[in-house]
């Protein structure tokens, strides 16, 4: 297991110069943002001849790029069909980046903020659209050879783990996995359950996990904002989860500040090595 971080942390004039801090932080490997090469995160259109760049400048840093951001609301009513089209322009670039997975989510009634819950989340609506929306998705997948992984998150319509188990089988293709992160998976109260959710988490999903996060949580009913370490969510548990489901990926760093990177790459690092 690898430990990376969304490069988007750092905030560079330039990619050289944010590979290069990612480098001299220590870190392994990047989820990439292409805000970071002066794009929109999902544009409509990227150029071959970049991507190939920042693929030989990662590879001379000897940092791996662990998956692509490729997030948007799926069931939005424009924001969901436009997101589809440029989901193909991510997917056809990443040969040329080095990458064959690309995170994203499931949505929510919401139409104002991605991350935010809706009272809509749950009914049968929801869940037919965002079933429909992931299956053109992986449809897409499928066409480019790439690998969609997608979060199991507290304000999305996949906001349980068995939900992200349902959305699997329903789609059952190998181009659709998932991307774990054990701060948002509490539902209200759960907090004292901790080690149950997230042994159910990884019954229902381990041999599906293709990639990791690592932050962290204060309270439950919410996503986690914080960063590794600074938080209430049990990092020896959640890591022995994830070694014993067989998961040799990377662990991505994020909802940190560069300041606080030196202690969560400590922190995280000291329980990985035990």
């Amino acid at each position: 297991m690898k430990l990376g971080i969304f490069n988007r942390v750092f905030e560079r004039s330039s990619i050289e110069a944010n590979l290069d801090a990612v480098a001299r932080s220590g870190l392994e490997a990047i989820q990439l943002d292409l805000v970071t090469l002066g794009l929109e995160s999902m544009p409509d259109v990227i150029d071959a001849e970049l991507c190939r760049r920042v693929r030989a400048l990662l590879q001379t840093r000897h940092i791996e790029l662990a998956a692509m951001s490729g997030t948007w609301n799926v069931i939005h009513p424009t924001q969901g069909p436009e997101g589809l089209q440029r989901l193909r322009t991510l997917a056809a670039a990443c040969p040329d980046l080095g990458t064959r997975l690309i995170t994203m989510c499931t949505g929510t009634r919401d139409k104002d903020y991605l991350w935010a819950a809706h009272p809509e989340n749950d009914s049968d609506d929801a869940w037919r659209d965002t079933v429909r929306a992931m299956a053109a998705a992986t449809q897409i997948a499928e066409e480019t050879d790439v690998t969609l992984v997608f979060e199991p998150e507290v304000n999305n319509v996949v906001n349980t783990a068995a939900k992200a188990r349902r959305l699997l089988d329903e789609i059952a293709s190998d181009h659709l996995r998932v991307v774990i992160d054990g701060a948002n998976l509490f539902q209200t109260g759960q907090l004292s359950r901790m080690h149950d959710v997230l042994d159910e988490a990884f019954q229902l999903l381990g041999d599906d996990i293709c990639l990791a996060h690592a932050k962290d949580l204060e309270t439950d009913g919410d996503a986690g904002h914080q960063a590794a370490g600074t938080g209430v969510l049990d990092y020896d548990h959640y890591l022995a989860c994830l070694q014993r489901s067989g998961f040799d990926g990377n662990l991505i760093l994020h909802s940190l500040e560069e300041a606080q990177i030196p202690f969560s790459r400590a922190f995280v690092t000291n329980i990985m090595e035990r």
